[in-house]
């Protein structure tokens, strides 16, 4: 693994006939994931860093979520992982239609698990704790499916936004005490208020009693800068172990120009506490963060002229952080 900077001053042309990933099966490889310390581990005890892409929302490009598509990200984007944002809210999320949305994320989930790649399962919600009942049943369906597969990851609660770590907290430990009675291990991400960036306050007063948490740190490059890696350096000394589930180079209304500098501090930060990450987003939006230029096919195969900038800065990023 290279620095931030190195990754982001390389061609991006350079990326075009690297090699699949190397390992033919990466959980076979690494079994199931633990927490020891700040430190992702695998069933070796050995840290693991794991790098890949965040699908977008379900319910807005659902096109982009099939099996074809986790094979491109795993053999010509070298992604290891993937995160399943299942949109709760707004028109088609899982509140609106149930049972597409699941049958959506579990066509994912099982794709990922064929291909040997770990897998996030992403209660993609800003108001989680308005929906705590039917976040309990969805989740108890996932452990009772999936509970015994080392590939899976339950992300909780997506971007808390405008609500305290005390309600954040509450909600959090009835979904994983629900998770728990089924699934004893998995590793389960929780996020902290104001668009998982609130960790301080998480450090100060974080779930006990569960084994195998991590913390979710959300950042954009254009808009969060020192101040965030020093709230994520505040919560790793206070053992806190995070997980980077989604950013992007753009701003945080995922606009703006791709700030490379600020990204670069933000990759090195990454690699310097071995922290694992996805990237923002497999879809096809008129916006900077997509990764995808409109229209793309969505069972590929892609080239880099299918790819806008993020794009190329993602998978350019990936294949020097998967080697």
């Amino acid at each position: 693994m290279t620095t931030g900077k190195t990754i982001l001053i390389l061609p991006l042309f350079l990326c075009l006939f690297c090699a699949a990933r190397t390992e033919p099966d990466f959980v076979e490889g690494h079994g199931s994931l633990s927490v020891n310390g700040t430190q992702l581990v695998d069933s070796k005890n050995e840290p693991v860093v794991l790098a890949g892409m965040s699908f977008g929302w379900h319910n807005w490009w659902p096109q982009f979520w099939n099996s074809d598509v986790v094979r491109i990200m795993r053999d010509d984007w070298k992604c290891n992982i993937l995160r399943a944002a299942m949109g709760i809210e707004h028109e088609d999320g899982f509140l609106e239609d149930p049972d597409s949305s699941v049958a959506l994320v579990k066509g994912v989930v099982d794709a990922c698990i064929e291909n040997g790649i770990y897998v996030i399962i992403d209660w993609h919600d800003h108001n989680a704790h308005l929906h705590q009942d039917q976040a309990v049943a969805f989740f108890t369906d996932m452990a009772r499916t999936y509970g015994d597969k080392p590939h899976v990851i339950y992300e909780i609660y997506n971007e808390p936004t405008v609500v305290d770590w005390k309600t954040v907290k509450a909600y959090s430990e009835a979904v994983i005490s629900a998770i728990r009675a089924i699934d004893p291990d998995n590793l389960i991400l929780v996020g902290s208020p104001h668009w998982s960036q609130d960790v301080h306050l998480v450090a100060d007063d974080p779930i006990t009693g569960f084994p195998n948490l991590m913390y979710t740190v959300h950042f954009y490059a254009g808009t969060h800068k020192t101040w965030l890696r020093e709230r994520g350096d505040y919560a790793l000394g206070k053992g806190i172990p995070l997980f980077i589930t989604e950013f992007g180079a753009c701003n945080a209304d995922g606009n703006g120009p791709n700030n490379l500098d600020e990204l670069s501090l933000w990759t090195d930060w990454m690699e310097r506490n071995r922290l694992s990450w996805c990237s923002w987003s497999i879809a096809d939006k008129q916006e900077t963060c997509s990764v995808l230029k409109p229209k793309t096919c969505p069972t590929g195969p892609w080239t880099l002229e299918d790819l806008k900038e993020s794009g190329l800065i993602a998978r350019n990023l990936l294949h020097q952080w998967n080697k």
